[in-house]
């Protein structure tokens, strides 16, 4: 990995990080993240007002200190759940930094990420996030293709070797990869597929 930061550079670390994401509650169930760095400090947030199961077509991605990192926004109509990320607070006329979208609009299709940059950039999101098991594959032209960029799985309680629910899982984000980035597509992936029962019964991808 280059180390280039596709959102803030703060968050590109030099060895491979495991980023600690707790789905939490402001007034309902479910309703936002808070992201941990491997010695417990808060570092990411999103926080969300209304019913979970609520769609929502503005995301956005915070520092701890409340400072807007990534605005997120659902392209609508889209068949295929197409979703822009800016940097910061989005203005008026402000071109997006990346796209992701549904491979296939049937079924329970991979993710694709367009990084808008010179040069461009592609990634894809494999396996059930539902279950969170997938990873994050840069995809761009002249990237190595065996192996992953990021990896969404089940936490384990190191003292006691238990693996805890679904509401706490890792990140884990190998070296110069941006970990806003990637936290910004988990808020995607939790908009997209969320805790579908019916991706929770499909295998794996066979390339995970």
């Amino acid at each position: 990995m280059s180390g280039v930061a596709i959102v803030d550079e703060r968050f590109c670390f030099p060895d491979e990080t495991n980023l600690t994401v707790r789905k939490t509650s402001v007034f309902f169930p479910g309703d936002g993240f808070i992201v941990y760095d491997p010695n417990g400090e808060i570092i990411l947030r999103f926080d969300s007002y209304g019913p979970d199961s609520e769609p929502k077509h503005e995301l956005i991605l915070m520092d701890a200190s409340g400072k807007c990192l990534l605005t997120l926004l659902r392209k609508t109509p889209s068949l295929h759940q197409r979703w822009e990320g800016f940097f910061g607070e989005r203005l008026e006329g402000q071109h997006p930094i990346f796209s992701v979208y549904k491979s296939s609009i049937i079924g329970q299709s991979n993710l694709m990420v367009e990084v808008h940059g010179d040069p461009s950039e592609e990634y894809q999101v494999k396996g059930s996030f539902s279950r969170r098991c997938c990873k994050i594959y840069n995809t761009s032209l002249g990237a190595p293709s065996d192996d992953h960029v990021a990896e969404i799985k089940r936490k384990v309680d190191p003292s006691t070797n238990v693996m805890l629910g679904k509401d706490v899982f890792w990140l884990c984000v190998k070296p110069g990869f941006d970990g806003a980035f990637g936290m910004g597509l988990v808020l995607i992936l939790d908009q997209v597929y969320g805790d579908d029962t019916y991706d929770d019964e499909q295998q794996i991808d066979a390339t995970l």
